[in-house]
């Protein structure tokens, strides 16, 4: 069976960042599953495995437009450290869900702390990043009915 729209994707999978360090690897785990088609994975992934088989092995790099986009500059925000009421400490690595500008929840993760601001980047930690996905396909099947109306593997 080929990979396509409406196929539900089995695959081993090591991710690794532009100087070669792993970011996250489905070997010696669970594989990953998904709905191809359903904007499951990162697009550039999805594309390089249209038409794949089950079996088939890929390396394939992906550019920070077809991953996450690029870093953008203007989701870095100094916000004053009285936004956080009721947190005792604030410490960089900390994430948080804010209240983007159309209203949608938003997670942000904490850069800096000063005596009066906390720095916030809201930014996917991969944006920017080129990623290379080192990709074994280990099986594919029909999605149900269900599984294409709800847009995800039941």
């Amino acid at each position: 069976m080929t990979i396509a729209n409406g196929k539900v994707v089995t695959i081993h999978y090591t991710l690794t960042d532009e100087d070669g360090a792993t970011i996250d690897s489905s070997q010696g785990g669970e594989p990953l599953v998904y709905l191809h088609g359903a904007s499951n994975i990162i697009p550039g992934l999805e594309n390089a495995l249209s038409g794949k088989n089950t079996g088939d092995a890929l390396d394939v790099t992906i550019a920070p437009e077809n991953a996450y986009g690029p870093h953008v500059p203007e989701m870095v925000q100094e916000v004053p450290r009285s936004a956080f009421e009721g947190v005792d400490s604030i410490e960089p690595g900390m994430s948080f869900q804010a209240a983007a500008e159309d209203g949608r929840s938003q997670r942000v993760v904490v850069t800096a702390v000063s005596d009066d601001t906390v720095t916030v980047d809201g930014n996917h930690p991969l944006a920017g990043k080129q990623l290379t996905f080192d990709v074994t396909v280990v099986d594919i099947r029909d999605a149900s009915e269900e599984e294409v109306a709800h847009g995800h593997v039941h």
